[in-house]
């Protein structure tokens, strides 16, 4: 089988794919593949208490289909019931291949297609494109990441991490120990504390944290008032404009936006403010910064059902955790809330002409293409902003590139990085510990356009959706 256009992945950024290609592409065929058996991706995958977004679902939601739901701030079975809304109001399921793993893909020069080896339940097979689209996210769906602890042999309780959590895990009144600062630990904290004696976030350093309305007044008074397509743009760019507007002002008065940040949450926690807790060594968006809603994670501090602990670990005892600082810390339960294992293309092997292609030495073209690597294109989202923000240009572009070639009469299209003229940067600005542990397998951004990724949506509205889709680096043949 050939199609014109594989997809991978049936997550938020394939579903968006998909819309687009059957919108601004119908002569075009395609087809998405999903590993798993569900649409959703990742809100199909997480099932721990709690889990939400940690971006408003006006700006995290699609551009083309309005978010309905009274919150703003959603968890994760109303997303996922969403994703799945979209595909079938848009008659996307019925492109999808569902438990249909890419296990190789292979660029073959000689008649222009991608060999695709899918894994089909036991079996497998092969198919061919002439174009190749990633959104399959950036992790690794197998395993999270889990650092060297000493000694977590000995600990008696149960050790779980949230990536593969256990629904029937029954945590009512357990000690439990949260290892993590980042946006799962601070979702678990309020909710696991409902049920349980006691809840401790165990956290080597702290993170930002700020508390926001689940529900966002305006948008809902604007509903009321405009069309629901009208209303969904107006309340979708007065989220943009302010995200926006809080990440300029965190990287050019990063003093000041401390201060305000540790200010919120004296306001929240009162006399049980403790500065050390909350206050990072880095700067606001240094890292991603945890949005809490409606106080919840406060709220939870305030019950002293949870607490907060800024310590390293020594080694993991039989009935909790000894500190370096020689307190303990007892437990029934330890979540390891640790973070994620980077994995680019579904760990996918990635070759040119059978040989192995080398993702650390391309180049990022306008964030959604690589270097020398022909008829492909890669859906990634923003890491200071909504992920589905870029994701959304990013469809568009693939698009617009799309009907050049068949206007044209077009087989490859290729990104050309010049190596003499332009110097060659890290491809993220960001120091979560998730991206550190894989510059080894990100490929590398230019300093400047079109091979610098901005983390800027006005600067990329523009290159993406409005500017000329044929400059000098992109060869067309």
């Amino acid at each position: 089988m050939i199609y014109d256009v594989v997809v991978v992945g049936a997550g938020l950024s394939g579903i968006g794919a998909a819309y687009y290609l059957k919108k601004n592409c119908p002569n075009y065929s395609f087809t998405v593949l999903e590993s798993r058996a569900a649409i959703g991706g990742t809100w199909d995958l997480f099932k721990y208490p709690g889990i939400r977004s940690d971006s408003d679902m006006y700006t995290f939601g699609f551009s083309f289909y309005p978010w309905k739901n009274p919150k703003a701030i959603a968890d994760g079975p109303a997303i996922l019931s969403y994703i799945n809304e979209t595909a079938d109001a848009f008659g996307i399921r019925d492109h999808i291949q569902f438990q249909s793993r890419v296990i190789a893909a292979n660029w073959l020069s000689e008649i222009g297609q991608w060999e695709l080896t899918i894994a089909q339940n036991e079996k497998k097979t092969k198919i061919h494109t002439r174009f190749l689209f990633m959104c399959s996210g950036y992790y690794n769906y197998a395993q999270g990441y889990l650092p060297k602890f000493k000694d977590t042999d000995v600990f008696k309780g149960r050790l779980i991490h949230p990536q593969h959590w256990d629904p029937q895990l029954n945590y009512e009144n357990k000690k439990i120990i949260i290892i993590g600062s980042g946006a799962t630990a601070v979702t678990l904290l309020p909710e696991l504390a409902k049920k349980a004696q006691k809840v401790t976030l165990l956290q080597r350093s702290p993170t930002f944290i700020m508390a926001a309305p689940s529900k966002d007044k305006w948008a809902e008074l604007i509903k009321k008032i405009l069309p629901k397509n009208t209303a969904h743009q107006l309340v979708r760019w007065k989220n943009i404009l302010l995200g926006m507007g809080f990440y300029q002002l965190s990287k050019r008065w990063p003093n000041w936006m401390k201060k305000q940040l540790i200010k919120g949450v004296k306001k929240q926690l009162g006399e049980a403010f403790d500065a050390q807790h909350f206050t990072p060594a880095y700067n606001p968006w240094d890292q991603r910064l945890c949005l809490v809603p409606d106080a919840d994670f406060f709220k939870a501090l305030k019950t002293k059902k949870a607490q907060i602990v800024t310590q390293t670990i020594d080694r993991f005892l039989e009935n909790g955790i000894l500190l370096s600082d020689g307190s303990m810390l007892e437990a029934d339960i330890i979540v390891t809330a640790t973070g994620l294992n980077v994995q680019l293309f579904g760990g996918m092997d990635f070759k040119k002409d059978g040989q192995a292609i080398d993702t650390a030495s391309l180049k990022a073209y306008k964030g959604v293409m690589l270097s020398e690597v022909p008829n492909f294109a890669l859906s990634v989202g923003y890491t200071n902003a909504s992920w589905t923000l870029k994701c959304d240009l990013n469809c568009q572009f693939v698009t617009k590139v799309l009907n050049h070639m068949q206007k044209n009469g077009y087989q490859f299209c290729t990104p050309r990085f010049d190596e003499e003229k332009m110097q060659v940067e890290e491809l993220l600005d960001f120091d979560a510990g998730y991206v550190l542990r894989a510059r080894h397998l990100l490929p590398k951004q230019g300093n400047a356009a079109p091979w610098k990724v901005y983390q800027n949506y006005i600067k990329d509205l523009k290159a993406l959706k409005y500017d000329s889709i044929t400059d000098v680096y992109l060869e067309y043949r």
